[in-house]
């Protein structure tokens, strides 16, 4: 199904059965983003689930790669950032969209954020940025059995080309985290990662959570002037360069 509005189209292309296979989906954002540079087509994003699948974005190094991926695909992609899982359980959100002049490539990056941080709270989960980091992510706490690490419940990994952005956003609802056991997420070794389930303690389904993060994604894509969550304390993450890719026309193919 697909609905427009304020000149963004948000397609719903593929959840639970009709999980989009990764490799399909990123032709399937080769041919919008040509669509978006040339004037065809509005500004796009494409809302799915995906079979269990590793991605390796352009820092990955060799170790970080799992041993054992399962019977998963592990695929070298073209975004910035580590290596990150994909499969059914987390929704995944691919903006195809022009920045404007007045936004810059951070701002677009801290509103994709934005909408996954207002998308946690609507089912009583807190999160925020940490500085040097990526993603979304809920303190260190101590329960009763423990002290919980700092957990990414978010990650976000951008490419821009032709002023026109691509890759996107997942936030974990339901997924099976024994996934996460087969490899260090993003390269952090020291935290942990959690879904929105297992904060919540309920399950939090892919369903239940498309429409909340698609009302966020139209208002801060949307380009309007908001006020961002503040931010958790500073954390280095392993590496230096940036996680999104930038390329100018001259550049691009």
């Amino acid at each position: 199904m697909a609905s427009s509005g304020r000149d963004l189209d948000v397609r719903t292309v593929g959840l639970g059965a009709q999980a989009v296979d990764y490799l399909a989906a990123w032709d399937l954002q080769r041919e919008v983003h040509a669509q978006v540079v040339a004037g065809e087509a509005p500004d796009t994003v494409l809302l799915l689930e995906h079979p269990p699948t590793f991605t390796a974005g352009k820092r990955t190094d060799p170790h970080e790669r799992p041993a054992d991926p399962g019977g998963a695909p592990v695929l070298d992609v073209d975004r910035g950032g580590k290596i990150t899982y994909h499969g059914p359980g987390q929704l995944v959100a691919y903006p195809i969209v022009r920045l404007p002049d007045h936004v810059l490539v951070v701002d677009f990056v801290r509103r994709m954020e934005e909408a996954m941080i207002a998308t946690c709270a609507a089912f009583g989960v807190t999160t925020a940025r940490v500085p040097g980091r990526s993603g979304v992510w809920l303190r260190a706490d101590s329960t009763g059995s423990g002290t919980r690490p700092e957990r990414k419940v978010g990650a976000i990994g951008i490419r821009v080309s032709r002023g026109v952005t691509m890759h996107g956003i997942s936030l974990n609802c339901d997924v099976d985290l024994g996934w996460y056991d087969r490899f260090v997420p993003c390269g952090i070794a020291d935290a942990g990662v959690t879904s929105l389930s297992q904060e919540a303690g309920r399950d939090v389904t892919v369903a239940e959570v498309l429409p909340v993060l698609t009302e966020h994604l139209r208002a801060l894509l949307a380009w309007a002037d908001y006020t961002p969550t503040p931010d958790y304390e500073p954390r280095p993450e392993p590496g230096r360069a940036p996680r999104i890719e930038i390329l100018t026309p001259a550049s691009s193919r």
